[in-house]
């Protein structure tokens, strides 16, 4: 049942081709646009000897997909599923209504691992963009950003009634971590008050982990720490006042 459930919820997002415009399509565009500027391949000593587009460019693309989906889309489409009476639906068959959730994060998680494979594949083979120094560490913290960022969508999708509102909330808290979290200005550029709470924010905290990874560093250890509170109190809050009606 999960497997026909994850089937269906995929194809409900791609029939929307706006959505799918958008997770493939501004990763991809930052890549390609940053990338082709002059001097974004170049190796500088502000980036420890390495490109911009390998560990400032690349990371913030992947970032900001995260945020996308687990900000955005994710609990959109579980306030719409609420607000269409599916998951009370479910409630009262002998699917529980948790296989949807399961469901909708197995989808949510193979549109990342596709776009990032496609920004990882476009920045090397077309740009020339080095793969990230420490691998496992890259793929580890990216890992658990989007546990943590899920785990903030599925709170936002918890309290949302209907889908616009999801949409409203997670817009509300999108942009103000782009902001404050080093995306839109790098955080060595942030005022050092602002350069520590994009340490702590989940997105500045995926976004600098996957940076220090991509340079060949171990992640900032008080960027993890954050990263795995917020999963958990946030899970654990989702979980407690989660509604399927």
């Amino acid at each position: 049942m999960l497997s026909k459930l994850t089937v269906a919820e995929a194809k409900i997002f791609l029939r929307d081709p706006g959505a799918p415009a958008v997770v493939l399509g501004i990763p991809l565009a930052l890549v390609l646009v940053f990338g082709l500027m002059p001097g974004s391949r170049e190796p500088s000593a502000e980036h420890g000897g390495q490109s911009s587009l390998a560990t400032l460019i690349a990371p913030m693309a992947v970032a900001i997909l995260l945020g996308i989906l687990a900000l955005n889309l994710f609990p959109g489409a579980m306030a719409a599923h609420r607000e269409k009476g599916v998951l009370k639906r479910l409630a009262a068959s002998p699917v529980p209504p948790s296989r949807l959730l399961a469901a909708q994060l197995l989808v949510n998680l193979a549109i990342a691992v596709v776009a990032i494979v496609l920004v990882v594949g476009v920045g090397t083979i077309a740009l020339g963009m080095a793969l990230p120094k420490n691998p496992g560490g890259f793929v580890a913290v990216m890992l658990l950003g989007a546990v943590s960022l899920f785990s903030v969508g599925t709170l936002l999708a918890a309290f949302a009634p209907t889908g616009r509102a999801a949409n409203g909330l997670g817009a509300a808290v999108f942009f103000p971590m782009l902001a404050l979290g080093g995306v839109w200005v790098p955080k060595e550029q942030l005022p050092p008050v602002l350069q520590h709470v994009a340490d702590i924010l989940p997105l500045g905290a995926t976004l600098g982990s996957l940076r220090d990874t991509a340079a060949g560093h171990a992640p900032h250890l008080l960027s993890v720490i954050a990263l795995a509170v917020v999963a958990i109190v946030c899970s654990t809050l989702a979980a407690r006042f989660f509604r399927w009606e």
